[in-house]
Parts: C-alpha cells; structure tokens; sequence
C-alpha cells in the first residue's frame, strides 16, 4: 500500500480524480457482486486507502452514478441500495484499466480474493436494534439475497437490555444461514 500512496502523491489533481475513478470501478468489477455505499467506502477508503479522502470517495460514486457508469438498485429508504458497473462502466474500465499501476491492481485483486466473502456475508445478514420506552430493545435481524433489496427474511425479537441485544447482532452475523434454515424447515414440516 506504501508504494500505491507514494506513487500517488506525484499526479496531478486531474489525474489523481480519474485514477480514484477507474480504481473504483476496478473494486466494484474484482467483487462481482452488487455493493452498498458503505462497502465500496470501507473498501476503498476506510480499510485501504486507494482512495484517500473518505468525502472524495462518497463523490465519486455520485459522479460515476450520473455518468451512468454505475447503476443504483435498491430502496434508499430501506438503506438497501446497491452499485454495480453499467455496461458503459464496464467498457470505460477494458479500455483504461492500464492506468490503474499493476501494483495496485494486484493489491486490489488479492484483498477482493481474501474478503470477498465477508463482503458479501456483511451485505446479506443485517442486525439493528432499537431502544423502546421500558428500557428493553427491540432486534431486527434480516437476510438479503444478492441484488434484491427486500429482505427475503427477517426476524424481530424483544432484549431485556442492550447486551443481549449486541449479543444477538454478534451471533447473527455468523449463525444466521443455520437459523434460517431450521425455521423454514420446521415450518415446511408441520403437518
């Protein structure tokens, strides 16, 4: 990552712009699969930095948004809106992508091939909570399906206190296949 900083720091501010672009677009493709905002912001400014400033990187999924190189699918409200490349994107990227130095492209490709699971996962298994007047706190656990921004399944449980329900988001994150499992089979069951 050291080398991809310091390399940067010799563009010009044009350059620097259509460099952050095309290393977004680059994200996106390597995941191959739709990603909210707040993923490609964790992924390209939080976690990495290839794209140093956390509001330029929120402004340049706008700008690629409305030069339709990137589409939007989902429900703003929800907060379920998903980005993927056009096809415009995708061919804007063929064409430049050897822009991107190949140091970069293969630091990006080998974090993508470690986390794209746990991208993916983060972006199905949704936990909230939200805190009620008695002082107990109610947990919404849900599971997205990939590019479909209702949830396919969700859950809502009563806490007693803010712990249990950390406790409860903690342990969807990773149990959350195998519940789902044992209710729809249980409930396929009944006779």
């Amino acid at each position: 990552m050291l080398k991809y900083i310091e390399m940067n720091n010799m563009l010009s501010e044009q350059e620097q712009v259509v460099l952050d672009k095309l290393t977004m677009l680059f994200v996106i493709d390597k995941m191959e699969i739709p990603l909210t905002e707040d993923s490609i912001l964790d992924i390209c400014s939080v976690k990495n930095e290839w794209i140093k400033n956390y509001m330029d990187c929120k402004a340049i999924i706008h700008d690629l948004t409305e030069s339709k190189l990137l589409y939007k699918l989902g429900d703003v409200e929800q907060g379920k809106e998903l980005f993927s490349l056009t096809y415009e994107g995708r061919e804007c990227l063929s064409h430049l992508y050897r822009r991107i130095p190949l140091a970069s492209r293969e630091e990006i490709s080998q974090y993508i091939k470690a986390n794209r699971l746990n991208v993916k996962s983060s972006q199905e298994y949704s936990a909230t909570y939200t805190k009620n007047e008695d002082g107990s706190y109610n947990v919404i656990l849900q599971i997205y399906e990939p590019l479909i921004t209702t949830p396919m399944f969700e859950l809502k449980i009563k806490a007693p206190s803010r712990q249990s329900a950390n406790e409860a988001i903690h342990k969807w994150k990773s149990q959350a296949p195998s519940i789902y499992e044992i209710i729809f089979n249980n409930l396929i069951n009944i006779n």
